[in-house]
């Protein structure tokens, strides 16, 4: 159990926290939400007590231990990946190393001889002795081979260190577990894993994401920042967000109610406080009027954009047919002989481990890549609109955000800029902020706006929710929902791809697995199994 009581924090005259008393329990999982500089990463931090409150107490039991995924990659590159999984049980770690030290003397002294028996108990009370099996374990389920052990950290790749510092905070049973984006960089075989992990855990669990499908899957409680507190709900990320809204809705209905009722004996104590015959009522009336309370509705840090997709006009018969598409990268196959066929509908998920193959396609359709052979052609009535996944060169020059959209504005004027740039939360004098110092989620929306100009009807996206906080993944999920035409898109989030997609697209070194269904039908459909066991695939995108 973890206790945060009075918790406040402020940078300058802004507040993060305010008050904050909250209680985590043994056998729950809360997944910590909020907006985008709401404070998320920074509770983590202060429960960990990696920084400090303005004000207040975190504690926990007698005896317990706090693991925690840490986001500094380098900070273990000199150690090797078994002891830097170790090394998330502190005391273990040290109670090894100096048990080892000792073995590794000369010759022993009768009080090195006492001293190493002390560290042989207290080593096998840890389950020491298990320590390597669990490490290996740990690792193999988040898809590191025991060949890695031994290999110094600075020698893996950058989403290998990510595994292992997610198996050093998993490691040893600690009693509460603080996790930060454990799912970045992890494939749905590893994400699977953790989610059955921590579903056995008996302890305390808060966990910071944005991955909605992985809140739904693992979370007992939400614990909701917003108006610098922190409120807690009892359920997953989708009944927060239903019970959210309508606590919302029921406060706001209140308080029309109690302005409505208000009015009503304001008008009535102007027209008759003058009046002797009704001045007892005015009177009474006045009471009434001084008991109303409208509840105060502070503004939230959470903001959702306006999004939606207006196409010009609607596809026709003819969307997009791909003939024999290959290409190679600085030698190496990327695409081989790729076919195939849109049609009216289709909104169309591409996965497959090879991120580039996908990126390679959507770049040759957008036309800004072209193949070593074969062809493709959209249908007249068609006006493709391109999301890529990598965006800088759309912002090499330095414009003036009403500037920069103005490009995609047509005849429209800057107020026209303006307006639309409120909507997607860039509004009053954060219009003329630089491009130059937008974060990577402002240049997604930005990007996003620019699609809602080009009236497309049909829409490339590669990887749209990189960058992207809930509430705006969540706008987005539900335009491309409610978008009538066509779509081609690729994303790691597994919500979004299940909710939109109607066919799928699996890209394999082998060919493609090509079907009219939806993501979790597709996830658990035998034949597809068998094809990719076929194809030697693992069950990973």
């Amino acid at each position: 159990m973890i206790t945060a009581s009075s918790i406040a924090l402020s940078y300058g005259k802004r507040v993060i926290f305010k008050d904050v008393n909250i209680k985590f329990t043994p056998g729950n999982c809360y997944g910590l939400i909020g907006a985008n500089g709401a404070g998320k990463s920074t509770f983590l931090k202060i429960l960990s007590g990696d920084i400090e409150a303005d004000k207040g107490d975190v504690s926990i039991g007698p005896r317990e231990r706090i693991a925690i995924l840490r986001q500094d990659h380098f900070e273990f590159d000199e150690e090797t990946v078994l002891n830097t999984v170790i090394m998330g049980h502190k005391k273990l770690f040290q109670v090894m190393a100096e048990r080892d030290a000792l073995y590794a003397k000369g010759e022993f002294s009768e009080k090195d001889g006492i001293r190493v028996g002390d560290l042989e108990i207290e080593f096998g009370e840890m389950n020491g002795y298990e320590a390597e099996a669990e490490v290996a374990v740990l690792l193999s389920g988040l898809g590191i081979s025991e060949e890695y052990l031994d290999k110094k950290m600075k020698d893996l790749e950058g989403g290998d260190k990510v595994r292992v510092l997610l198996a050093q905070a998993l490691f040893g049973n600690p009693d509460v577990l603080l996790l930060d984006e454990p799912t970045n960089h992890l494939d749905l075989k590893s994400i699977a894993w953790l989610e059955e992990f921590l579903f056995r855990f008996k302890n305390t669990v808060i966990i910071v994401s944005h991955d909605r499908h992985f809140l739904n899957q693992t979370c007992t409680h939400i614990a909701d920042i917003d108006f610098s507190r922190i409120q807690i709900y009892v359920g997953n990320y989708d009944f927060w967000y239903q019970a959210s809204k309508l606590s919302l809705k029921q406060r706001q209905n209140e308080n029309k109610k109690i302005t409505a009722k208000a009015d009503e004996l304001k008008s009535f104590i102007q027209r008759f406080s003058s009046n002797a015959s009704k001045a007892k009522q005015a009177t009474s009336r006045k009471k009434l009027l001084d008991k109303l309370t409208v509840e105060d509705m502070p503004s939230s840090s959470r903001k959702y954009p306006f999004i939606i997709f207006k196409p010009e006009r609607a596809c026709g018969n003819v969307i997009l047919e791909i003939e024999g598409l290959s290409k190679e990268i600085d030698g190496i196959p990327v695409l081989n002989d790729f076919s195939l066929t849109v049609n009216n509908g289709d909104k169309i998920a591409f996965v497959g481990i090879d991120g580039l193959a996908k990126t390679t396609l959507f770049q040759i359709l957008a036309g800004e890549l072209e193949p070593d052979s074969g062809s493709f052609r959209w249908g007249v009535t068609i006006t493709p609109s391109y999301f890529p996944k990598e965006n800088s060169e759309y912002f090499e020059k330095d414009y003036p955000l009403v500037g920069w959209l103005g490009q995609y504005c047509g005849s429209e004027g800057e107020s026209f800029a303006r307006g639309f740039l409120g909507k997607m939360l860039f509004s009053g004098e954060e219009a003329m902020k630089k491009t130059s110092v937008l974060s990577g989620g402002e240049r997604v929306r930005c990007m996003l706006s620019k699609m809602m100009l080009s009236g497309g009807n049909a829409l490339i996206l590669d990887e749209p929710t990189n960058h992207l906080d809930l509430e705006s993944i969540t706008a987005l999920n539900n335009a491309l929902i409610k978008f009538s035409e066509v779509l081609l898109f690729s994303s790691h989030d597994h919500e979004f791809v299940s909710t939109v997609a109607n066919r799928i697209v699996e890209i394999t070194p082998g060919g493609i697995i090509d079907r009219m269904m939806g993501f979790d039908d597709y996830l658990e459909s035998p034949e597809i199994a068998s094809l990719r066991e076929q194809y030697g695939l693992e069950c990973s995108f």
